[in-house]
């Protein structure tokens, strides 16, 4: 069965399982998939969004200082994630939670920077992975600079440049695709249209779909349900292995939502509907490929179990993970400021470490 899918806009996208979960083909994109592969895709949304709620509420009861919740965006970032070579260079963004499990980053490091501990806490080089990019579109550049290092070193891999629909008009974004089609460099720029730039809406930064931005550049665009964790996974495979064989840059839109707010600093509902949310659960992407297991008959109610399970053992590993995290030493910000030192970086953390001490001695 071959289905068009359009977008409320009535733009084209590639779909190969509906919200129903019925799986449905396409004319360009195939896709053959063993039910353990589909089975594992399940899991990894699953705990992805087990362990996104558990940072959510760590961050309500004062352990996080913020946390940019991924909620409803978990087929976007697993299909994704899991059409990468280990070989591959991902730059996200400080919200791709599900990339970071796909590459092999233990959860608990992503939760150092929100707690103010560390600056990251992973080796991006173990993984290839890079830290967290909180600046808006800064990661594109970086990017690209990369996959131009890449391709002029003559290795076969694809770098992925994540960002978001409000990234999308930043000048960084804009220069990055600039750069990236006349060095014809192996990158896929990876935009997670979730609808909502914070509190502005899609169509208030641009008068064409995101992926037809591409054309301008010179290189190709493809937009797919970023709902549909089946879609995500051909698409980017395919535009991977596209760049990688020296076909310049592809952007890839996932159309997707984000069902939770913009972090926890942001109220979601004083900028949308009720009726909008009702609309996109009903799109829910752990609850459409359920759907399909269930009707395939691909799972059992054994295997829903031990995943729940291991979902609970997640979430308590996360919360002592995060209440055991020591301190850093606070002077530690004036270490690093100048390869040789500098006088007066010494006198502002002498400064520093007096004041902490006045406090210790008042206790």
């Amino acid at each position: 069965m071959t289905v068009e899918t359009t977008t409320a806009a009535g733009t084209t996208m590639v779909q190969l399982l509906t919200p129903e979960g019925e799986r449905v083909e396409h004319p360009e994109y195939s896709l053959e998939i063993t039910p353990g592969e589909l089975r594992g895709l399940y899991r990894d949304m699953v705990l992805t969004r087990r362990f996104d709620a558990e940072a959510t509420a760590l961050q309500r009861q004062g352990e996080l200082a913020l946390w940019p919740s991924l909620l409803g965006q978990e087929a976007a970032q697993i299909g994704s994630g899991r059409a990468l070579r280990d070989s591959d260079y991902v730059f996200p963004t400080y919200r791709e939670h599900g990339v970071a499990w796909c590459r092999g980053v233990d959860p608990t490091s992503l939760l150092g920077m929100f707690r103010g501990v560390n600056h990251g806490g992973w080796d991006p080089n173990s993984n290839n992975f890079h830290l967290y990019t909180i600046v808006i579109g800064a990661q594109t550049l970086h990017a690209t600079g990369y996959a131009m290092g890449v391709a002029m070193d003559g290795a076969e891999a694809a770098v992925v440049a994540y960002f978001g629909d409000g990234a999308s008009s930043q000048g960084d974004v804009g220069e990055s695709f600039t750069y990236a089609a006349v060095y014809n460099a192996p990158v896929v720029f990876f935009c997670q249209n979730n609808q909502w730039a914070i509190s502005e809406p899609t169509e208030r930064q641009s008068r064409v779909p995101l992926y037809q931005r591409a054309q301008g550049y010179g290189f190709p665009g493809v937009r797919v349900d970023g709902n549909d964790v089946l879609a995500v996974l051909a698409v980017t495979r395919a535009a991977a292995d596209q760049v990688r064989t020296g076909q310049g840059p592809v952007l890839v839109e996932a159309y997707t939502y984000r069902m939770g707010a913009h972090t926890t600093s942001d109220d979601p509902t004083r900028y949308r509907t009720s009726e909008e949310l009702k609309e996109w659960e009903a799109k829910d992407p752990i609850l459409r490929l359920r759907r399909h297991l269930d009707r395939e008959g691909l799972a059992d109610e054994e295997f829903y179990t031990r995943l729940d399970e291991e979902s609970d053992r997640m979430a308590r590993r996360v919360r002592e993970a995060i209440r055991t995290m020591p301190d850093p030493d606070g002077t530690a910000i004036f270490d690093h400021v100048y390869a040789d030192g500098h006088a007066l970086v010494d006198e502002e953390r002498a400064h520093y470490a007096a004041y902490a001490a006045s406090f210790e001695e008042g206790n």
